[in-house]
């Protein structure tokens, strides 16, 4: 089967966009792991996918794959990226459009400087929630909030690192580390990925305070590895360095991928996020009958 896609990038996180507006293409996790391979598929932290509205209200369903063929809740990068391509591929005239993910309702709203910026809905802090399971454990008061420790162990060492844990529609564990450049994302990062107190996995953020507008971020995505950049990474991220008294309301966020801004106004307020969204090229690819 031979399918048309749209690659495009936002602040370097990249995707493989998918139209199926005029029907499913009825592909398996297997087929989504071929499209974010690559070597021998396209190549993407993730596999977006547009779909008609669910419901009255709503302009389009947002389906998210990982690269890993797993479905997941939320990605911000990506829906920048979505409000870019239905909007340049002629499927609304809108500049803010209502987007049903399976995290909830997103508002991503186009803009005059080109960027887009996206009402990423309010943080959910309920350890249940995001999920998290805290049994066993006790947390370090920080700031009007608190950390959790987390025991990290492989084959050659044992660690313990503390992490604010919160959901951007998908779950984030954040800790504040000294020099992103030098942080063992690599190491830690998976580990964090899996630990058992995480029932659904979650993606680990890495934060470098630079001042209380300023920061520098990596995060290790659930399904994905390191990126070089995520948006509701950098969403939970200053979420986190707000409630732990480290930042003030608006922050810009520096990744390895580009820059990102992001607003929250504390409480249950929604957090706003902008950047940039760009489309790489149109292609065509045929999906192997084996998979």
């Amino acid at each position: 089967m031979r399918i048309p896609f749209t690659k495009m990038q936002g602040a370097g996180n990249d995707f493989v966009v998918l139209d199926e507006t005029r029907g499913r293409l009825g592909l398996s996790a297997a087929h989504y792991r071929f499209l974010g391979d690559r070597h021998f598929g396209v190549g993407a932290d993730q596999i977006l996918t547009v779909r008609p509205a669910p419901s009255l209200g709503i302009d389009f369903e947002y389906v998210i794959h990982n690269a890993d063929g797993a479905e997941v809740e939320q990605c911000g990068n990506g829906a920048r990226c979505f409000a870019r391509y239905v909007r340049d591929r002629g499927l609304t005239s809108k500049d803010l459009i209502r987007v049903q993910t399976l995290g909830g309702v997103i508002e991503p709203q186009l803009t005059p400087d080109g960027r887009v910026t996206v009402n990423m809905g309010a943080p959910v802090f309920a350890l249940v929630d995001i999920p998290f399971e805290a049994a066993g454990v006790l947390p370090e008061v920080s700031g009007s909030w608190e950390k959790w420790p987390l025991a990290l162990v492989d084959k050659t060492q044992i660690a313990t690192v503390f992490v604010a844990v919160l959901s951007m529609g998908n779950p984030h564990a954040v800790q504040v580390v000294d020099d992103v450049d030098t942080a063992p994302v690599l190491v830690h990062g998976p580990l964090i990925e899996h630990h058992p107190s995480f029932p659904r996995r979650v993606n680990a953020g890495f934060m470098q305070i630079v001042d209380r507008r300023h920061i520098r971020l990596r995060v290790y995505e659930r399904g994905a590895g390191e990126t070089l950049a995520c948006g509701s990474g950098a969403c939970a991220a200053v979420v986190a360095g707000i409630r732990l008294g480290l930042l003030d309301d608006t922050v810009d966020v520096q990744t390895r991928g580009g820059g990102l801004t992001i607003s929250w106004a504390g409480g249950a307020s929604s957090v706003m996020m902008t950047g940039p969204a760009t489309t790489v090229f149109h292609g065509e690819i045929d999906l192997p009958d084996n998979l």
